[in-house]
């Protein structure tokens, strides 16, 4: 089944959009990003989701889309127009496309920002059976640019961790930088001791996740102790539990780093419970 997109104003069918081979994304990555996760056919966390990407464009000095404001309608629209109840709506801003190759920024006044947005469905998005054995990940040196509190389209590095993990027969990797854990290749990194739920701190070290933020905030309010500070892959291996939260894992607990067991091996009490809190309180609120 062919999808409808949404391309600079228009709703067309996938094979009709079309961007310029100029435009700043393709060229220089020069864009920037958010993933919605749709339960129910709700919206996830959006309000979270929009205040970061316009946090996104400020940082790079970037024009909003013109469509900006009517962002909300415009995913709902194509929730509706795809028949989405479970699944993802990617959204991607560029500078837009000048017509021609250079490295200093377009003038705003003359090219316009480029606005994408497609669905993809996932049913059983919710209930991944993933969740029931957990991930195994690897550890890789964190060679990333500085500034990854911006989610910004540059993601080859994380894509080739993530094939350095499959090539190892694990799930996914975590970065190491100066000895600690800053992040895995698309989502926040935890683990649990004690009770203790520790994830490193905020800053421009790691993308400020909305998911993260969530998950927080749920654990805090069931009374659980969180410890916002950086941990190392030694540390982590001696943890009593470990997992990841994103967009589109929500909670998803980590049984292995570098071919030590977690724990017992298996998802923990904590993960299971955050996983659980996650979901229920995301699609009570979703839009």
């Amino acid at each position: 089944m062919t999808r409808t997109v949404y391309l600079n104003g228009e709703y067309l069918p996938e094979t009709e959009a079309k961007v310029s081979i100029f435009d700043r994304s393709f060229l220089m990555a020069d864009g920037v990003y958010e993933v919605t996760s749709v339960l129910e056919g709700k919206l996830i966390d959006f309000d979270g989701h929009l205040a970061r990407l316009e946090r996104s464009l400020n940082e790079l000095d970037m024009e909003k889309p013109e469509a900006f404001d009517d962002l909300l309608e415009i995913h709902r629209k194509l929730v509706e127009l795809n028949d989405i109840d479970e699944g993802m709506i990617y959204l991607q801003v560029s500078r837009g496309s000048a017509g021609d190759r250079d490295f200093v920024f377009p003038d705003p006044e003359v090219v316009k920002p480029t606005l994408v947005l497609f669905t993809q469905s996932k049913p059983g998005l919710a209930n991944n059976p993933v969740a029931q054995k957990g991930l195994k990940v690897i550890s890789i040196e964190d060679i990333r640019w500085g500034r990854r509190d911006i989610k910004t389209v540059q993601l080859l590095y994380p894509s080739m961790g993530k094939m350095a993990a499959k090539k190892a027969g694990c799930d996914d990797a975590w970065l190491v930088e100066d000895g600690h854990v800053t992040e895995g290749t698309s989502n926040n990194a935890y683990i649990v001791k004690g009770g203790t739920i520790i994830t490193r701190d905020l800053s421009s070290d790691i993308l400020h996740g909305i998911t993260r933020a969530a998950v927080l905030r749920f654990a805090r309010e069931a009374q659980m102790t969180v410890e916002e500070r950086p941990f190392t892959i030694e540390e982590a291996q001696g943890a009593d539990e470990a997992f990841v939260t994103s967009a589109s894992t929500f909670v998803m607990p980590v049984v292995e780093i570098d071919g030590a067991k977690v724990g017992a091996g298996e998802p923990g009490p904590v993960a299971k419970r955050l996983r659980e809190i996650y979901l229920e309180e995301s699609i009570k609120s979703g839009i």
